[in-house]
Formats: structure tokens, sequence, C-alpha cells
């Protein structure tokens, strides 16, 4: 997305407390699952390549697809520093998750992190559902998570602080949420400052990133337009029946 253009150098940094090794596998084990037979991936909206990286590693021939050159750029660095047999399996390609087309099949197409809810209109999202139906196979599978729209709702959204840093800086992410319930958007206010420890200087960034909330009966409805087969509708990563107080859901559907 290209709302992550400013700080994707310090994205790892903010979200290397993320348990991607543990989301790798939540994955491979629904791809298990539901289409056991699966070999190649692609990934819409891969970020910086962690996620490849992992499903890589169990076994898969991942191609990710990002909209941010900064993203794609650190993906093919954290290639490159992978074993030969690993890089071999990754590859990356600019594109709009929405419009893109790479010219071939994947047994399996995901797109994780809530990519699907920055598609904040109704095209937007029957755009990027067809992008996934058209890269599938026959019979394959399309995992995805977003924000749940009863969770929004009945808990609302909070601001949000966090602190990290590394050797070489300390950033602060302030992040202010403005709900608009009659759009079922989220407005995600993000001031981001981040000190260099060598010279003390303090870059300060802002940005805003729209997030659309989505209820269940949107989602059937966007698979009924295209075609596609509800297989499993879960609480991110621990398997339970969403509820009030389920921010992600992952939904796995069948071409």
């Amino acid at each position: 997305m290209s709302v992550f253009s400013k700080y994707a150098h310090y994205y790892d940094l903010l979200y290397r407390d993320k348990d991607y090794a543990a989301e790798g596998a939540y994955i491979h084990r629904l791809i298990l699952k539901f289409a056991p037979e699966t070999r190649s991936i692609l990934e819409l909206g891969c970020g910086t390549g962690i996620h490849a990286g992992i499903l890589a590693a169990h076994g898969y021939q991942v191609h990710g697809v990002d909209q941010s050159a900064e993203m794609l750029g650190a993906a093919s660095k954290r290639a490159a520093q992978l074993s030969r047999d690993l890089a071999s399996r990754l590859s990356f390609s600019p594109g709009d998750i929405r419009t893109v087309r790479v010219g071939r099949k994947f047994d399996a197409v995901i797109s994780l992190f809530h990519v699907m809810s920055y598609q904040t209109t109704q095209d937007d999202l029957m755009a990027s559902f067809a992008t996934a139906k058209s890269h599938l196979t026959p019979g394959g599978i399309f995992i995805f998570d977003c924000w749940y729209g009863p969770a929004v709702i009945s808990q609302q959204p909070e601001v949000r602080v966090k602190r990290l840093e590394d050797e070489q800086i300390e950033v602060t992410r302030i992040a202010e949420p403005v709900l608009h319930p009659a759009e079922q958007i989220v407005d995600v206010h993000y001031q981001v400052f981040i000190r260099n420890k060598a010279d003390h200087a303090i870059e300060e960034l802002r940005e805003t990133h729209r997030m659309r909330y989505l209820f269940d009966y949107e989602i059937d409805s966007l698979l009924a337009q295209q075609g596609l087969a509800l297989l499993d509708r879960s609480e991110w990563l621990s398997g339970n029946v969403p509820g009030d107080d389920t921010w992600g859901v992952c939904f796995v559907v069948r071409a």
C-alpha cells in the first residue's frame, strides 16, 4: 500500500514483536487442512516479505506483490540473505492488488495483515477479490483476514502508543483512530517520531491509514458475486468462532 511508503524503512522495527513464525505456521496449517496439494502461493500485499520467507521455508514457491517500491526493495534484500534454496522459492513484483495480473495461476492466494481492510470501497473490494480468483487454479484457496465489524462497533478503536528501538534508532508511534460508522471506516492517524541515536536528530512522519471493517454478510455477498465458496471463518491465529471481541477474522474460500 502506498500509505506505507514514508516509513517502510522503519516497518520491520515497528512490527518486530509480531509473531511472524506463528502466523506462517498458522497459514501452513490452513493450507494443509483445506488444500494439501498446494505447492505455489501468490501473496497480495507482501510487504517486506517476512511471511513469504517463512512460507518458502515450509516448502512453497511464493510470489509476492506489493504496491510499495520501498517494501519490495526490503523484501528482495531479505531474500538475498537467505540460503540459495530458500531464495529460489521466492519472487516479487510490483502491482496494485485491484488490477495486477502476473500471468500465471497459483494453488493458493493469501492476503494478510488486514490488506483487505485497506480496500475501502465496494469497487476496491470487488476488484481485489477478482484478482485473487483470477490467479487461482481450479479448486485453489484464497486466505485473507480483515477488521471484523462486530468488534469495531462494540469495542471502539482507541489511541495506542508504541515505542521500539534498535542499535541505530528509537521509534515512537502514536495511532489516533477516528471512527466513521456510516462509511464503515476508521481513519487511523499515525504520528511517528524517529530519533537517530548517533546524532540525536529527530524525524517526524504523519500519515493516515483508512481501514474498512467488514461484516459477515458483506463477505458472503462478495464471495457469491465472485463464485467463491466459504470454507472457514475463524478468529485469526486461535481458530475460535468470531465474536464481538474479535478484531481480526481469517477467511478461507475455494475457487
